[in-house]
């Protein structure tokens, strides 16, 4: 009997976002943006706290459109602050425009950074083959250096948790445990390869 990976629950929001979005490879450089700057805000709280607020963040931060993003000063952090739709950290806030500036940089690179994200897994979603009651790795080789890749680019609030965080939702690996209802239909999406 296949179920769904214990770790959403029963909050209808959060069934939701395990059967139709985590683990589906995404490929769209903007859509990854936006998911790697929510994973930041997401730093010492739950999913579920910035999945019930992801409007209100898209919202606040332009539709999560860089080019605008990357144009803003101590003006618009100041409003951001006052914006309770949003987790009101200066740090995290300050650091999604200046990783707005990075994102345009990398994005006007050859791949765009889809394919600087993607390159970490040689292009192929990985999947893990997580068995019933194996527990996802919190961090790997591989979340390490896109974390350090990051960092060098000028992202910050990206460790090798949170980069492995954002890995599992944008696809970049498949942590569905295998008798999961939503693993087959993911692992379809990727490659054969195993995490190691």
């Amino acid at each position: 009997m296949q179920t769904r990976c214990a770790w959403c629950g029963t909050d209808p929001l959060y069934i939701r976002y395990h059967d139709e979005e985590w683990g589906v490879p995404v490929t769209d450089g903007r859509t990854l943006w936006e998911l790697l700057m929510l994973e930041g805000f997401q730093a010492g709280l739950s999913w579920i706290t910035i999945l019930r607020r992801r409007e209100g963040f898209r919202k606040a931060f332009a539709g999560f459109d860089p080019r605008i993003v990357a144009t803003w000063g101590e003006a618009e952090v100041a409003e951001l602050l006052q914006n309770p739709d949003i987790i009101r950290h200066r740090g995290k806030i300050e650091a999604t425009i200046r990783a707005a500036e990075s994102f345009l940089r990398l994005e006007a690179a050859p791949g765009g950074f889809a394919g600087f994200i993607w390159s970490f897994t040689q292009g192929v979603p990985l999947q893990n083959g997580l068995q019933p009651g194996a527990r996802a790795p919190a961090q790997t080789e591989t979340s390490l250096a896109l974390s350090k890749a990051l960092k060098r680019e000028g992202f910050k609030f990206c460790g090798p948790t949170i980069t492995y965080a954002f890995m599992q939702a944008a696809g970049l690996v498949n942590d569905h445990l295998t008798t999961c209802l939503a693993y087959d239909r993911v692992a379809a999406l990727g490659g054969p390869q195993k995490l190691s």
